[in-house]
């Protein structure tokens, strides 16, 4: 006989740990996101390479020293990301991102020389510095480099500890980012170019994630969001006699209308990019209420040598 729904008891002065366990007697996504808490000490505690893949808006809306802070206590091997998230790692370095208003005027906001993603602003001044850092900080070499190469080369430049591109530099985590070109980094990698040498090969990057994979005797990734870092991480697989064993989705997109973003984990099983055999969950919300959640109640649990998580559920798309 199935379980009975327990009713949330909410107290004052409640631990995130104490509220997440809690959200696991319920249904919908408060008992998904206790299961992804389950997966996901099992993926920093017992030996797993550890793939981490970024799309959205993370750094600008708030979540840029979460990934580092995650990066800096070994949590992360790989991480796999979209342009756009390094561009904004490397702002937050010379100055904040601003809250505004996503009912602002956006043409009184041009004017201002501002520029929004939904309610954070970014000044034109902002991406001057920017432009100006990019220029200084891009190498000046004959030699093909790969992207995670010249991600390295980037990190090694920045001078600020809490920098996603620095803590991957510092704790020798590799950074891929297949869709670089479609970025300011990118467009500043083609001035550059314009009077300097830079040659950038696209499919280097490829041997080294492969090659990850290959030697990565048990492998869980979690996704937060979805787009060309969620499809690159798993379809490296595709190429090794291995599958994803642990499996966490954060995203706010739907499987209907057949797009990767929203595509199921299930469905990864059926491309052999996930094991059958695999824990996995996907987390239906805003990433930005999610993803602190999760990572706080897990880093929790850790510390606190709690290796149980609680009793796994084989229903649907629920861990598996």
């Amino acid at each position: 006989m199935a379980d009975a729904v327990r009713q949330m008891d909410i107290r004052p002065g409640m631990s995130v740990e104490a509220l997440v366990e809690e959200m696991r007697g319920c249904g919908f996504g408060a008992r998904r996101l206790a299961q992804a808490v389950d997966i996901y000490e099992e993926m920093l505690s017992d030996g797993y390479t550890k793939f981490l893949t970024l799309s959205g808006a993370l750094v600008p809306a708030g979540m840029r020293e979460i990934v580092s802070e995650l990066i800096r206590r070994e949590h992360v091997d790989v991480l796999v990301t979209t342009g756009a998230n390094l561009v904004h790692d490397i702002i937050e370095t010379v100055g904040p991102h601003l809250l505004g208003s996503p009912e602002a005027e956006d043409g009184c906001l041009r004017e201002e020389g501002l520029s929004r993603i939904y309610d954070v602003y970014i000044s034109d001044d902002q991406f001057i510095n920017f432009e100006e850092i990019m220029q200084t900080i891009l190498p000046d070499r004959e030699e093909p480099i790969s992207g995670p190469d010249l991600l390295r080369c980037l990190g090694s430049t920045i001078d600020d500890k809490r920098s996603i591109l620095r803590s991957s530099y510092d704790m020798g985590v590799p950074i891929f980012c297949p869709a670089l070109a479609d970025s300011m980094i990118g467009l500043q990698a083609w001035l550059h170019r314009q009077t300097k040498k830079l040659r950038l090969d696209p499919l280097a990057e490829l041997n080294e994630l492969i090659d990850i994979c290959y030697e990565s005797e048990r492998s869980g990734i979690m996704i937060l969001g979805g787009g060309v870092p969620k499809n690159f991480c798993l379809q490296a697989m595709l190429v090794t006699p291995r599958s994803y064993e642990l499996a966490i989705q954060l995203t706010t997109d739907h499987p209907e209308a057949g797009g990767l973003s929203g595509a199921t984990l299930s469905e990864a099983v059926s491309w052999g990019k996930i094991a059958p055999s695999a824990r996995f969950v996907t987390v239906y919300g805003d990433a930005t209420i999610n993803l602190p959640l999760l990572v706080s109640a897990t880093l929790s649990r850790l510390a606190n040598s709690n290796h149980g998580g609680g009793p796994a559920n084989n229903c649907g798309e629920a861990v598996r």
